[in-house]
């Protein structure tokens, strides 16, 4: 059993960071521990207790903003639980405690934390369906990308900065249509009542931040796609050379 789980935890960690996790297999690490090319093992660190509270203060905003009793708190959950994708990563590079749990767990949180704001405002219907729909479409076919980018070279993809905006408009234009505030006047560009913001109608200032994010997270799926393509490509050139 502990052999199954040691190798589990190392499919994990090269899945998420296969240099780092391939040179402490083999001893040739060269960077400090808690770094993030040779992050530590440990579980209690500042770091990832701000993760796991950005986990519980998601559930916190789900469990409040279903009941319905207290919209203002379960914002500020929201909120508060998104300025944290931020801190946490700050705090462990920082202070020197990058650790496998916070690589694996982070994006992980960050995506829930995504999933739930989206789902929320759609069931209120403040949201149209069709941007929850391609933010989560986004996610799953990237994610399915990196599944069959593994096949060609085990490191994933490096993260492009642009996604990072994204993420960040888009919580940002969530919390602000959860608080309804400030209201502005639609451009009346179209008429059509599943684009709000972009007709007539009186809207939330953070379906524009909503946009933005959404038209950022497009341009980032085409640049992962672009690099797994050239991946794909350089992965296949040097098998061909091999035979």
């Amino acid at each position: 059993m502990s052999r199954k789980l040691e190798s589990l935890g190392s499919h994990i960690r090269s899945a998420t960071d296969s240099d780092a996790e391939s040179a402490q297999r083999a001893g040739t690490a060269t960077s400090p521990a808690g770094t993030p090319d040779n992050p530590s093992f440990k579980v209690l660190t500042a770091a990832n207790l701000i993760t796991a509270c950005r986990l519980a203060l998601t559930i916190a905003f789900l469990a409040l903003f279903v009941q319905g009793t207290n919209r203002m708190l379960a914002l500020c959950c929201y909120a508060v639980a998104a300025a944290t994708d931020f801190l946490d990563g700050q705090v462990a590079r920082r202070t020197q405690t990058v650790s496998w749990l916070g690589k694996v767990m982070d994006p992980i949180m960050d995506r829930v934390l995504l999933f739930t704001g989206v789902l929320a405002i759609v069931l209120t219907g403040e949201l149209p369906a069709w941007v929850a729909v391609l933010v989560i479409a986004r996610d799953c076919y990237l994610a399915a990308g990196a599944l069959v980018l593994q096949r060609y070279r085990r490191r994933p993809v490096d993260v492009a900065y642009i996604g990072k905006v994204a993420t960040a408009l888009l919580m940002f234009g969530f919390c602000d249509l959860l608080l309804g505030v400030p209201v502005v006047q639609g451009l009346g560009l179209v008429d059509a009542a599943w684009l709000p913001g972009l007709n007539a109608q009186p809207v939330a200032l953070g379906i524009f931040f909503v946009y933005a994010g959404v038209a950022c997270s497009l341009v980032t799926a085409g640049i992962y796609t672009r690099e797994g393509i050239r991946v794909r490509r350089e992965a296949l050139g040097r098998r061909g050379e091999d035979t």
